[in-house]
């Protein structure tokens, strides 16, 4: 019989949780004197992430949680690729002018291919790069009319944040059109109170952040058509369509909001949101390349070659617009719109199951805009909780799902907000829909006994 002798092969491998450094509180402002084994490292921030939320029930954001695998190993092909070095990048450059292209024509761009447009870290920039252009062009034509540029505005509705901020960044009054009683976002008949001859273009909101349904584009432009046939003011439209232009092409198709209208200048979106790519890209589109101002594109030369780039920042990552071009590529406008239409269905199925609960009243029921739902309490003096306290309910299983008070002058009015992405199904939701369920039966009870508190039963 053959002899076999036995031999330590552990080495000097340890358990993680028996190591130094797990035995110590993580540096937290300062760095360690020495460098640490990697396997511990990352066991050990793995275990502090855990304490973050699971990103599938966060029903509050817009952004993709779910990816395919293929998408994970494109990031990690491109981890060292700087988008912003397109002479030596020069095939990730080529994609992002491919999903320009692509893009440009799913919002029926009449420029065809000479539309110009660039990717962006998300549709903030996006938007806020298309603001800027609205603001060149506008000074520009005042500039040659020898009249003064010193008071540029802006003209919205409910936007997101980003416009304030770049209101406020790029020196721009803006004038937030307050909300009517019913209304959900701008009404057309009120543009003509807010806009005068300063004012360098008006934003029209393809899903609205706050409710998710579309303002109506083309009844705004009609508006501003009929208003610079009285006055002679030319005023532009920008259409935030940060989550709707991955949505209304697909689901909406029939609806008019993009180049199709001539006052559409530009168009802004973001990648990572219903466009189904990982966090980090956005897009903005000109109808034409002469609405984009050369003196907003610089040239650089000190990365090779002769680049020229329009943005707010300068290195990124080259992953996230790969990643794009790979689910254009490989889902298509059918794979999108099986997509997008099934998220649809499974808010529209939430709606209804809204609708059954008693105390809700229903803003938005997933059709017609983004797939989401909105609601409110119908009496909130006499429900006994607010949606806040349905807000912090939910939270216990691990949902989230916002509750806040609209915009002026509708600011009484407190909502809850569902988003419906990618990667969360019909079970899920049913799952969510008899949590609020039991949520509301403890919340129309009061605060329970000790004796009815959910204790430990091993």
């Amino acid at each position: 019989m053959a002899l076999h002798r036995v031999t330590d092969r552990g080495g000097d491998v340890q358990d993680i949780y028996s190591t130094p450094l797990s035995r110590e509180v993580l540096p937290k402002y300062q760095m360690p004197d020495g460098p640490s084994d990697p396997r511990i490292a990352y066991a050990l921030i793995h275990g502090e992430l855990q304490l973050d939320g699971n990103s599938s029930q966060n029903l509050a954001t817009f952004c993709s949680t779910w990816s395919e695998d293929e998408v994970h190993r494109l990031m990690n092909d491109c981890l060292d690729k700087n988008m912003i070095d397109k002479d030596e990048y020069p095939q990730t450059a080529e994609i992002e002018s491919r999903c320009v292209h692509m893009l440009a024509d799913l919002w029926n761009s009449p420029a065809g291919r000479d539309t110009m447009g660039c990717s962006t870290t998300g549709s903030s920039e996006a938007a806020m790069l298309g603001g800027l252009a609205l603001k060149w062009r506008w000074r520009q034509r005042r500039q040659a009319e020898g009249k003064p540029t010193d008071r540029p505005n802006l003209v919205c509705g409910p936007v997101q944040i980003c416009w304030d901020k770049f209101a406020r960044y790029f020196d721009v009054e803006l004038r937030q059109v307050p909300l009517e009683p019913g209304a959900t976002g701008i009404r057309p008949h009120q543009l003509r109170e807010y806009v005068d001859e300063n004012t360098i273009g008006v934003v029209a909101i393809l899903g609205v952040t706050y409710t998710c349904d579309y303002e109506p584009v083309e009844e705004i432009a009609a508006e501003l058509d009929a208003i610079m046939a009285d006055t002679g003011l030319d005023v532009p439209v920008h259409v935030d369509a940060a989550s709707g232009g991955f949505i209304a092409p697909f689901v909406q198709p029939e609806l008019v909001w993009d180049f199709r209208i001539p006052r559409v200048a530009s168009i802004n979106t973001s990648g990572h949101k219903y466009g189904l790519a990982p966090l980090g890209v956005g897009w903005v589109v000109w109808r034409s390349a002469d609405l984009l101002p050369e003196d907003l594109v610089f040239r650089v030369s000190y990365l090779g070659g002769d680049m020229p780039t329009f943005a707010l920042n300068f290195s990124r990552p080259g992953g996230e617009i790969v990643a794009q071009y790979y689910l254009l590529l490989r889902l298509g406008r059918e794979g999108y719109r099986m997509i997008q239409q099934t998220c649809a269905e499974i808010a529209q199925a939430l709606a209804e199951e809204i609708k059954t609960m008693g105390p809700f009243t229903l803003l938005y029921d997933g059709t017609g805009g983004l797939p989401a739902v909105s609601y409110t309490l119908t009496d909130p003096a006499t429900a006994g909780f607010s949606l806040y306290d349905l807000s912090d309910e939910l939270r216990r299983r691990g949902w989230q799902v916002p509750s806040y008070p609209l915009p002026a002058n509708r600011q009484e009015t407190v909502i809850q907000r569902v988003l419906v992405r990618h990667g969360i199904s019909r079970d899920v939701i049913s799952l969510l829909a008899e949590d609020i369920r039991r949520s509301l039966a403890r919340l129309a009870g009061g605060t329970p006994s000790d004796e009815a508190r959910s204790g430990f039963h091993h």
